[in-house]
């Protein structure tokens, strides 16, 4: 059985840890995250999580933004918004990675750099290809096998913020990402990238196209987003791209199949997924500090899988009770917990 390892409680007592040694389970409880009685649905906390309306109000970060396009030593071009701080010296800088079909405009994607802005950090929001206002940037569609362009990306924002200390933070499929640019790092280090922090991020990619397949509120979410996408894609390469077969497909495992049998070289989804799952022992050698943020009650990432990770010393797991999917929402305004724990972990090492 694999086991985790070197997984602590990390911001002090702020956190509820789950330390897996040597067959053991060690709960590290103290002050953990407890939401209110009303608040305590994994699926409820998933919606709400995306919900346009907790990122209404002022946005300083927005107001600061700049485009920009990074382009790869392949020609990839991927999107991206800057915000320096105006007024004060930053500590750093905060690359945030948004989920499948999410943005740079995502509600926790601006929840989480609003406040990360306010606390003092200068911000990145950078789009994978075919996500928000980018499809026209790349002839070739997104998978989430393509690391290597959002890993370039990353390296080049990192050297461009240089010697400010850097901190990557990814969503979902962007935790995923993080978590996979940590590893990457074993090979090309990136001297100023300091923290990388994944929340609710996909290690089994089947499982979790299993599961969002099970709920139909969530499935029809991903669903209409997706065949949104590749909608504008097809109207901008129409010679390329014929997607008309796969709008009346009603699941996502079933648009996905059709999709790699027309327009890529896998031979099977399951071929695909397991590209980019981080399953086990993938991730033990991380060799750069890192925080991974999970909910038992998360309705598409499976807490198990998190139970069987062998991690090093450098990695924290945490795993609170409640929190659904990028959520973890509490309070009368609905703010994430992680924002301001986020702030305080950057906080200490940027000092």
């Amino acid at each position: 059985m694999a086991v985790a390892t070197g997984v602590l409680s990390v911001c002090g007592k702020d956190f509820l840890g789950i330390l897996r040694k040597r067959g053991k389970v060690m709960m590290l409880t103290t002050e953990s995250y407890r939401p209110a009685p009303y608040l305590r649905n994994g699926h409820l906390q998933t919606i709400l999580a995306s919900s346009p309306f907790r990122a209404w109000g002022k946005k300083p970060m927005c107001d600061a933004a700049r485009e920009m396009i990074i382009t790869t030593s392949g020609g990839i071009r991927l999107l991206g918004y800057y915000s320096p701080l105006k007024s004060k010296k930053s500590k750093g800088l905060v690359v945030l990675l948004h989920g499948w079909e999410g943005s740079d405009d995502s509600t926790y994607i601006l929840c989480t750099g609003n406040t990360l802005y306010a606390r003092g950090y200068d911000i990145f929001r950078l789009n994978f290809r075919d996500h928000g206002d980018s499809h026209h940037l790349n002839q070739g569609i997104f998978y989430a096998v393509l690391l290597e362009e959002v890993f370039q990306a990353v390296q080049q924002i990192c050297r461009n913020i240089e010697p400010k200390p850097v901190f990557l933070t990814g969503f979902s499929l962007g935790g995923n990402f993080a978590l996979r640019i940590a590893r990457k790092l074993l090979q090309t280090p990136i001297a100023n990238l300091c923290h990388v922090t994944a929340i609710s991020p996909v290690l089994d990619p089947a499982k979790s196209t299993s599961k969002i397949d099970q709920y139909p509120i969530i499935r029809i979410y991903f669903l209409k987003k997706w065949i949104q996408s590749l909608k504008k894609k097809q109207k901008l390469f129409p010679a390329i791209y014929d997607f008309e077969d796969l709008m009346s497909l009603k699941t996502i495992q079933a648009v996905t199949d059709r999709l790699l049998q027309k327009y890529s070289d896998f031979n099977s989804a399951s071929e695909y997924f397991r590209e980019y799952s981080l399953l086990e022992d993938t991730i033990k050698d991380l060799p750069v500090p890192n925080t991974i943020i999970t909910a038992k009650d998360d309705p598409i990432i499976p807490v198990e899988d998190f139970y069987q990770l062998e991690l090093n010393h450098r990695s924290n797991l945490v795993i609170p009770p409640f929190g659904g999917h990028n959520g973890f929402i509490d309070g009368f305004f609905l703010k994430s917990w992680y924002e301001q724990k986020l702030a305080d972990m950057f906080d200490k090492i940027s000092n």
